[in-house]
């Protein structure tokens, strides 16, 4: 008998639960849902493409591509090859819940759930009343307790292919670093054995490789977190931490399946005095840009927009200063971020976001609000990481390219005077965040 297995968010071989369930005959399959392929943009399906294209090279060109509503094309596929179930690692997110459950109803054979993108799938770690945990820390606590299984091991099944359509051609705007298992495995062993040791210490340096740059392998499933956990050792606890929050946030996108777009806490969507109309769009846009006159910012959205990419550490400096310098809302720049983030995860992009404007679970307290000077004098102390994206200020030494204002030369031509001042519009949030305490 044939079984089908329905790659999604599991785009390897290597500790593949769900491909494992399928039995000895499998028909491997990717399915461009339109409702997910039409709203991501050019550089995730560049990254998906690519993607693709290496595990078909390690299926030996069996992967079968089709295009289409999965509740159409899977049962069709199913009745082509006359299999006898479909196998998938559960999907948790509100959309591909909702799209599962439709293709299960429409199905004349078993729809088998194996595993997930997560160590711990979201739902299983509670309180003891069965309620969510909505700060990090006893999550924590309780997602080590719960732990998780070895990685999955075992023979491979026989492959077999039908009927293909051509994988699509998408041209990336920006460089793509490789993609694939093996490139996920590679960037893991090269980090390991040279950062993992110092990662307490690295992790919050943008001017450093101090991070394992692996959240776009993780979000396509080319290895998986389980596969990490197992290659810690006890000393390697905090970036055990880093993997939970990516559950964390799985977690609670689970429970609050508006949350990708609504703040956790609603006074902040409908009290705020949110900046709006033109003098906002205008800040907006020098924000996209990178164009704000404070270094940091304007480095981080820089790399963002060539790279794909941003240092984790950067993106809580950009987003404070999004939300408490400029006073436009975190959707706005959540948004523009899953417009260029090659690694794109809804729970953790829209939750990391809320994290730092106040609004979500575990928030960051509404007083703190990230002055983007000492956090560049902090973190990039010989500037090592503005001058590799903003290069305006290359001439600069030291430390004191994060305040370029103060150079006895005088700002380059070429580089913005400061579209607001920090201190004042610091005043100004903690005002605004001050006044919807204790509102319902």
């Amino acid at each position: 008998m044939t079984s089908i297995m329905w790659f999604r968010r599991d785009l390897r071989l290597r500790d593949n639960p769900a491909l494992l369930a399928a039995g000895e005959q499998v028909l491997p399959v990717f399915v461009f849902d339109p409702v997910l392929w039409d709203a991501a943009s050019d550089t995730r399906r560049a990254y998906l493409v690519a993607s693709l294209t290496s595990l078909s090279e390690s299926l030996s060109g069996k992967l079968v591509l089709r295009t289409g509503d999965p509740t159409e094309v899977i049962p069709s596929l199913v009745k082509e090859v006359s299999a006898d179930s479909v196998h998938i690692a559960a999907d948790f997110g509100p959309y591909g819940m909702a799209r599962d459950a439709n293709v299960e109803k429409a199905l004349d054979v078993p729809l088998v759930r194996t595993g997930s993108p997560y160590a711990v799938a979201p739902g299983r770690v509670v309180k003891g009343d069965e309620t969510p945990y909505r700060v990090f820390t006893p999550f924590y606590k309780a997602w080590a307790a719960h732990g998780w299984r070895a990685p999955a091991t075992g023979p491979l099944p026989t492959f077999v292919t039908a009927p293909s359509e051509p994988m699509p051609i998408v041209t990336s705007p920006v460089p793509l670093p490789p993609a694939g298992e093996a490139a996920a495995w590679d960037r893991w062993n090269d980090f390991s054995s040279a950062a993992l040791a110092d990662y307490d210490e690295n992790r919050n340096r943008p001017d450093l490789d101090g991070t394992s740059v692996l959240s776009h392998h993780l979000k396509y499933g080319e290895i998986h977190p389980r596969s990490l956990l197992a290659e810690l050792k006890p000393e390697n606890i905090v970036y055990a931490k880093e993997i939970c929050w990516r559950e964390f946030y799985a977690d609670i996108l689970f429970h609050n399946p508006t949350s990708s777009s609504h703040s956790l806490d609603a006074r902040y969507d409908s009290i705020m005095p949110w900046a709006s109309g033109a003098e906002a769009d205008n800040l907006f846009d020098s924000w996209c840009h990178g164009r704000t006159g404070y270094p940091i910012v304007d480095a981080g959205m820089r790399q963002l927009t060539t790279t794909g990419w941003m240092h984790n550490r950067v993106r809580m400096i950009v987003a404070s200063f999004l939300v408490k310098d400029l006073h436009i809302p975190w959707q706005r720049g959540a948004k523009f971020f899953m417009q260029h983030l090659r690694d794109g995860d809804i729970a953790s992009n829209a939750h990391g976001w809320q994290w730092t404007a106040g609004c979500g679970t575990d928030a960051s307290p509404f007083y703190r609000v990230f002055n983007p000077i000492t956090q560049g004098i902090k973190f990039d102390p010989n500037g090592t990481y503005v001058r590799t994206y903003v290069p305006e200020l290359a001439e600069l030494s030291g430390a004191s390219i994060h305040e370029p204002w103060l150079s006895p030369l005088g700002l380059p031509q070429s580089y913005p005077e400061r579209i607001v001042d920090h201190k004042q519009e610091r005043e100004v949030a903690l005002a605004d965040f001050a006044s919807i305490k204790g509102r319902t």
